[in-house]
């Protein structure tokens, strides 16, 4: 992942004792406060270390009729729940949408992740017709707010789009624009399959995974 630039910052002088380390050496405030005497402990001033950027994970969880088939949905909330404590544990952002008969839901809003986040997504229904392009039309939405809520900083960390569906659908839906990286999860059966996942991660230049693969 990008990291931003470590901006230098000078601490305050120690009144006694070496300073605590924060970062990597301000080497420009040290040498200042050293002056002429030899290199102390207590003279090393140092960079306040930048918070890494947090990469945001955006989830579309397909939860129409055909994956209630086949046990794909249970599969599919699953793997959505993985992702989401991965990303917990590595102090990412997440959001989640479900798209079924009831419409385009956001389930999780944008923010830190949660591993409470995990439960809401397996107590989640499923039925319905598939709006793939209402909701690829609405993660588009959230990745653009997303980007205007973080500014600046927005152009050093990364949007992951993750489309969890098994495909069924006559729906063409384009490309997303925001994402700096889109995964393609197929829950679709190696038995009866009509392929549109594959062929849509082709078209998009996205990673292609199916859903009974391991993270």
């Amino acid at each position: 992942m990008p990291a931003g630039a470590h901006a230098p910052a000078v601490a305050a002088r120690a009144p006694s004792g070496p300073a605590t380390p924060r970062g990597a050496i301000a080497w420009l405030p040290t040498l200042q406060a050293k002056g002429r005497n030899a290199l102390a402990a207590q003279d090393l001033r140092w960079r306040e270390p930048q918070a890494k950027p947090s990469t945001l994970h955006l989830l579309l969880l397909d939860t129409s009729g055909s994956m209630r088939q086949s046990g794909r949905l249970a599969r599919a909330k699953g793997y959505a729940a993985n992702v989401l404590e991965q990303a917990a544990r590595a102090g990412d952002h997440v959001a989640l949408l479900c798209f079924g008969g009831q419409g385009v839901e956001l389930l999780v809003p944008p923010g830190p992740a949660r591993r409470a986040a995990a439960v809401r997504v397996q107590q989640r229904g499923g039925g319905g017709g598939t709006p793939l392009a209402q909701a690829m039309a609405a993660a588009d939405n959230l990745m653009a707010q997303h980007r205007r809520v973080r500014g600046t900083s927005a152009s050093a960390a990364s949007t992951v789009l993750w489309l969890l569906t098994d495909g069924r659908t006559l729906e063409q839906p384009r490309a997303p624009q925001g994402a700096d990286q889109l995964v393609v999860v197929d829950f679709e059966e190696a038995k009866v399959r009509v392929g549109r996942c594959a062929d849509w991660a082709a078209r998009w230049g996205a990673e292609y995974r199916q859903g009974a693969w391991v993270l």
